[in-house]
């Protein structure tokens, strides 16, 4: 097992919320890199997605961003995206909150096989039905996408176990994951942990546009292992929408393997070819 133990997995967990590289966004003529206190660099997750994508994903990316007024349609999607992260984190750090207080109130815990504590599904959903009552209202451009994705968070996680939280591989690449949960399966009705990641969009994405969120599941999924030694049992890709239920891409255990070692391949590619134009 590499990282830590799982005997302090949770105080692993809370470390990680923390980022702790230091951002460069001079040295690299590429892009931003990151670098720890022993001068190790790391390049983005999202950066590597980007520059190993298919040549026509690029090539559509580039004449879309040519159009007029794409530009700001980018800016607010991004926009409206952060919104709906910052209502999504409010709710399950709230809901943390008020159910930990609960559980420690009646010695409700229980450890899992995998080192996480658990408390009841039943403490976690009434909290979270608090949290939601409290929420700050979203603004109104960002209010459908923030509602469907706190209804499906509602009727889906039975725990969260992290928010926002950073990893980096000593393959060389950082990134921040949206949350690590357990996630109810649409296959058997059982909760597994699931690593999941909050994306946007007005309309559905085809399994192609989603291979590229499927493999950062696969980053982040590599990251916690490396940082704590823990290996997910599924991933989810929660595209929320305007209106209604979000599209999700549910991964199994072997979809989220095979996605570890794709994002491992795609992470070869990209340090052959800056090799290569260094």
């Amino acid at each position: 097992m590499t990282g830590t133990v799982l005997h302090g997995v949770h105080n692993t967990l809370a470390g990680l919320r923390k980022w702790n590289l230091e951002r460069d966004d001079e040295s690299d003529p590429n892009g931003r890199i990151y670098r720890d206190e022993q001068g190790n660099i790391y390049h983005s997750v999202t950066r590597i997605l980007k520059e190993t994508a298919p040549e026509h994903q690029k090539e559509w990316l580039a004449n879309w961003a040519a159009r007029e007024g794409n530009i700001a349609f980018r800016d607010s999607a991004a926009q409206r995206g952060t919104e709906m992260h910052n209502h999504a984190e409010y709710l399950l750090k709230t809901t943390n909150k008020v159910a930990r207080a609960t559980a420690n109130r009646k010695g409700s815990w229980k450890t899992g096989a995998d080192g996480l504590e658990r408390l009841p599904k039943s403490i976690f959903s009434w909290a979270y039905d608090k949290a939601i009552a409290g929420a700050p209202t979203v603004p109104w451009s960002s209010a459908g996408y923030a509602r469907g994705l706190a209804g499906w968070i509602g009727g889906n996680v039975t725990q969260a176990h992290a928010i926002e939280f950073s990893i980096h591989s000593p393959f060389g690449y950082a990134g921040t994951c949206d949350c690590l949960a357990d996630v109810v399966s649409p296959h058997d009705g059982r909760s597994y942990l699931t690593i999941v990641d909050w994306k946007s969009s007005e309309r559905a994405r085809s399994e192609e546009l989603l291979s590229g969120y499927i493999d950062q599941l696969g980053a982040y999924s590599t990251g916690l292992h490396h940082l704590t030694g823990l290996r997910v049992k599924a991933g989810a890709v929660v595209v929320a929408r305007r209106t209604g239920a979000p599209q999700v891409r549910y991964l199994t255990e072997l979809e989220i393997r095979g996605a570890e070692v794709r994002f491992a391949e795609r992470v070869e590619r990209y340090f052959a070819k800056l090799t290569l134009t260094t």
